[in-house]
């Protein structure tokens, strides 16, 4: 792709109808984004494509809810390319913690059986498979992964760790706290060798990695919407082809519970599917105004450069090297290391990011790993460098006045 450096700067991302990739995007101008990963942020045209389709239901509830399972499996089949998948493998759910539920109340377990989960895995997500395991007197198991430990040491530890009772193995494709990938593809060839089976929370995955469901593996593979495609927020697909996908069942039972695996995904009362319905044009939107590879080449440059920023900023606060080489990196998404004490555990890194949001109107995304605190850095198209300036102005001299305290 063309260098988007002018003057040893990054250059605003241009798209094809707008000289600013910001322009399209209906985000307040008075705060600084740097945490799209979190909740995303969805494109004008499409918040008035979801408002046109919420309008109809409006206007005539009687003609829309009989019909709204139809538009929702239209919906699945403009959808499931986008991640690899077949329509029939793909149904729409709000997140992707309610994908995880959905295959948690299917499994089926015995006593002592056991299932394994990483330190680097979501903690919703977590807490849904220590529910599964106590609802059958299982147990839980935790796979410790160092932060930098590349591929084969990863799958090395899963080696070692999967055992004779091991039913179910839940593993990020890209974790959320620490924002690397993992070899979810060979583990699920591992577990299968050894009897076990794999759920993949590819919940960052989707337009991040290409066709993220094939590349992801697993029994089951689930990815978020909201997130970097930019759909509407409650949009995120379950994909699975396992034998037994007839036990899997939406969250409201409704009209469609007697049809199979994926059509009873369709139709659940009077859920707000506008999100669903939206879906498509938002990953249109992307494809038309840049292109979703290009898309992917220029977040990539976009972090690089807004870790470059921010990391020689916070360097001389910090004693160990704020830059955090990340093994199978993701596209937008980088770590970069806080001065010691602070975001120490999940609840200071929350309480930093809302510290810093009241006080100086920065979105950010703060996290911890074995007690060490991160600034995690995600990116869109609408991300400009004078956003990593203003984080280096507004925040910098905060997080290091907090570390000195």
């Amino acid at each position: 792709m063309p260098d988007l450096r002018t003057d040893s700067r990054i250059a605003p991302v241009r798209l094809a109808s707008y000289d600013r990739a910001r322009d399209a995007w209906p985000l307040d101008p008075r705060v600084v984004h740097l945490n799209h990963g979190s909740f995303g942020a969805v494109p004008t045209e499409v918040v008035a494509q979801q408002d046109a389709w919420r309008h109809e239901a409006d206007l005539n509830p009687v003609g829309w809810f009989p019909r709204l399972g139809e538009k929702v499996a239209a919906a699945r089949q403009a959808t499931a390319p986008f991640v690899g998948a077949d329509p029939d493998d793909l149904v729409f759910v709000p997140n992707a913690s309610a994908a995880a539920t959905v295959v948690f109340n299917a499994l089926r377990l015995e006593q002592g059986d056991e299932i394994l989960v990483t330190d680097h895995g979501y903690g919703a997500v977590t807490m849904g498979a220590a529910r599964l395991a106590r609802r059958f007197g299982a147990r839980v198991r935790t796979v410790g992964i160092g932060l930098l430990d590349d591929a084969e040491t990863v799958l090395a530890r899963f080696a070692e760790e999967i055992g004779p009772r091991t039913r179910l193995i839940v593993v990020d494709q890209i974790t959320s706290p620490t924002g690397r990938g993992l070899p979810t593809a060979e583990i699920t060839a591992l577990a299968h060798e050894r009897g076990a089976r794999v759920l993949v929370d590819g919940a960052h995955a989707p337009g991040l990695i290409a066709d993220a469901a094939v590349a992801g593996g697993g029994d089951w593979w689930f990815g978020n919407l909201h997130k970097w495609p930019c759909a509407p927020r409650g949009s995120a697909v379950l994909v699975t082809q396992a034998a037994d996908r007839d036990e899997l069942w939406p969250l409201i039972d409704s009209w469609a519970a007697t049809d199979p695996y994926p059509s009873r995904f369709d139709t659940q009362g009077t859920i707000d599917a506008t999100t669903y319905l939206a879906a498509p044009a938002a990953i249109d939107f992307v494809e038309r105004e840049f292109g979703w590879q290009r898309a992917r080449e220029a977040m990539t440059e976009l972090a690089d450069e807004g870790e470059r920023i921010i990391a020689e900023s916070l360097q001389h606060g910090v004693d160990d090297a704020v830059r955090v080489e990340l093994p199978m990196p993701a596209p937008s998404l980088r770590l970069l290391r806080l001065p010691r004490g602070i975001g120490r555990t999940r609840e200071e890194a929350d309480d930093l990011r809302l510290r810093l949001f009241d006080e100086v109107g920065v979105e950010t995304a703060f996290t911890s790993f074995a007690g060490i605190g991160y600034f995690r850095l995600s990116v869109h198209l609408y991300t400009e460098a004078s956003d990593f300036e203003a984080f280096v102005e507004r925040c910098v001299p905060r997080i290091l006045a907090l570390a000195r305290s």
